[in-house]
């Protein structure tokens, strides 16, 4: 059973997503939380498995929380789920340890396995956000001694597509070209970024401002 605490400042979308999230064999909602401090509050006491975050809540918003999660060494997986659509708060949640971050509007469906897949560990982003993180012009480092990395552009786009959870055939798919070209570009992209698998190359991505 996957343990969900949900952070929002709105009753009737953390009502919308108890209900819904209620219905799924394998999640379980265990507290809501009204605001940032209240969220942090609630991972020391019930240490949820995912928590689901929005990012304009009053008292400590969304990035403050995740900041305070980090300070207080609180281990649990955060999906960003905000209606906020300004691209400019995409790297600063995921350098500060969200795993996922997501719209509001995203199909309910898409949601459930969501939680599922940054549970097991997937890094996992909204395609506009996965475009807003990694296409444009590759950010400062976040971590000291962080070492840049050239990306050829076929590169980056798949490291796009790989940040959004695609898969090597969908990838393909999007790009007009062999799945075996895609893995090819993949196992580039690991070696340049000096990591083991796709997660790893997503997170490090994300984390580093890298594209």
């Amino acid at each position: 059973m996957i343990r969900v605490l949900i952070a929002d400042d709105h009753p009737i979308v953390r009502q919308g997503l108890r209900t819904f999230l209620g219905l799924q064999d394998d999640l379980e909602v265990v507290g809501e939380a009204a605001d940032g401090a209240e969220a942090v509050s609630l991972v020391a006491s019930l240490a949820p498995d995912v928590l689901l975050l929005d990012l304009k809540m009053p008292v400590l918003d969304g990035l403050g929380a995740l900041a305070e999660l980090s300070a207080r060494g609180l281990a649990v997986r955060v999906i960003v789920l905000t209606s906020v659509s300004d691209k400019g708060d995409v790297a600063p949640a995921m350098r500060s340890g969200a795993s996922g971050f997501l719209y509001k509007d995203v199909d309910p469906a898409a949601l459930v396995q969501a939680i599922r897949s940054v549970y097991g560990g997937q890094v996992l982003l909204a395609p506009e956000a996965a475009e807003a993180m990694l296409a444009g012009p590759a950010a400062p480092a976040a971590v000291e001694g962080a070492t840049a990395v050239v990306l050829t552009e076929r590169e980056r786009e798949v490291l796009t597509l790989i940040a959004s959870g695609r898969s090597n055939r969908e990838i393909a798919r999007e790009l007009v070209v062999a799945e075996k070209t895609v893995k090819t570009h993949v196992s580039n992209v690991l070696m340049k970024l000096g990591v083991q698998d796709r997660t790893q190359a997503a997170l490090y991505a994300v984390r580093h401002g890298l594209a």
